[in-house]
């Protein structure tokens, strides 16, 4: 409890910090869109970061063999999964690292699937590149997403389409796939030929009794045939190091992933990235594990609040991610104006649904690691809003 008071209880102040998250927000809004912590990252990460600024020398860095092995450390005794350090290659970010490996591993004019509604960056990866959209809608019964494989299997013969995109945990509808889902979603791929990009990084924000299980990880024909993203920045609030790997079990494919690195001119991490990450895989279990407890008492509030005072909207219950999916569909509003009942009316800017897709039109996706007096504040602004609709 302890832990909870003091590192996640506390309003720290992130105005004037250069944040994406609130200095783009005008002063009286309230900002839960984007995927990013109000918490401090763990003390050690702090403590290491600090002492090596204290060097003074901050000079082009080398790989760093201890960062590799703490990931493969990380892995092993959170996830089950073991890896070798050769399989990692560093990239700044996931979404640099799917955009590449669409690049690397498609064609122009190709599709590459995506499971809607999803992380809105994946539709700019693909079409960018010049790749086409495939959606493979996710099918809902008003309470849980599931994956539609009669679609996927439709989808995926097609020979003009080639990859998927696999977002485990799903980014926004909070799923994380069973192995039983895992498993045919990866028959079907294989039986078809889809090169799949998992984006992996929610996979240490699970709450039990799920379990993340890596792609990868369940059959040696899925790892030859995928690439894994993961990184430290969702888990321990790093986003800002830009700071991910990719996991690729297929030598030729990964030789070819650093090739496309290197044209690129990427050829080493920021010297803070890696100090971060491997004192945080090192030494950020405990702190982990008191987020994920705290993460389960604000979807507990947000849960109670919506049930009592705020039935109109329904919560889609999380099984991971620190995000939370809201059915707002009740209020009978357009896409349009549920947006200006947030941004206008409540003064909270969320992620309005169809971002993500149109299957997301009449949701709202709501930031939950935050302090809970904020989240008590979004809330109470949203709940003013709704009852000063015109009946």
């Amino acid at each position: 409890m302890d832990l909870e008071k003091t590192a996640f209880d506390h309003i720290i102040e992130r105005r004037g910090t250069g944040s994406m998250k609130w200095d783009l927000a005008e002063p009286d809004l309230l900002p839960l869109w984007v995927a990013d912590m109000d918490f401090e990252a763990p003390a050690a990460v702090k403590e290491t970061l600090i002492e090596r600024a204290h060097h003074g020398i901050f000079g082009y860095g080398a790989p760093a063999p201890g960062c590799d092995e703490a990931v493969v450390g990380w892995l092993r005794r959170r996830q089950g999964w073991s890896v070798t350090t050769e399989q990692l290659s560093f990239c700044p970010g996931v979404i640099p690292a799917v955009s590449l490996l669409i690049r690397l591993f498609t064609l122009p004019g190709e599709g590459v699937i995506v499971q809607t509604p999803v992380y809105y960056p994946f539709y700019d990866c693909i079409s960018r590149n010049g790749r086409r959209i495939v959606e493979n809608p996710l099918a809902f019964d008003g309470k849980r997403y599931v994956m539609d494989f009669d679609d996927l299997e439709r989808k995926a013969a097609d020979s003009r389409t080639t990859a998927v995109i696999l977002c485990s945990p799903h980014n926004p509808v909070g799923r994380v796939w069973t192995e039983e889902e895992l498993h045919r979603f990866g028959e079907i791929c294989l039986r078809h030929g889809l090169f799949v990009i998992a984006d992996e990084i929610h996979g240490d924000l699970v709450y039990r009794p799920n379990r993340q299980i890596p792609f990868a990880s369940l059959d040696e024909a899925f790892a030859a045939s995928s690439a894994l993203c993961i990184a430290p920045s969702k888990t321990f609030n790093l986003a800002g190091l830009q700071f991910s790997m990719v996991v690729m079990a297929d030598k030729q494919r990964r030789e070819r992933f650093r090739d496309g690195l290197l044209a690129l001119g990427l050829k080493r991490p920021n010297i803070f990235a890696q100090v971060a990450a491997e004192a945080a895989y090192l030494h950020g279990e405990p702190w982990l594990e008191g987020l994920l407890a705290y993460l389960e008492g604000n979807i507990a509030f947000l849960r109670d609040f919506l049930d009592r005072r705020l039935p109109e909207l329904r919560l889609i219950e999380p099984e991971g991610t620190y995000l939370a999916w809201i059915d707002c569909r009740a209020l009978g509003l357009s896409s349009q104006e549920l947006e200006v009942l947030m941004l206008r009316d409540a003064r909270v800017w969320l992620d309005e649904g169809y971002i993500f897709g149109d299957a997301g039109a009449g949701f709202e996706r709501i930031v939950l690691a935050c302090p809970r007096k904020v989240l008590e504040e979004a809330l109470m602004r949203i709940e003013k809003a709704v009852r000063a609709l015109p009946r």
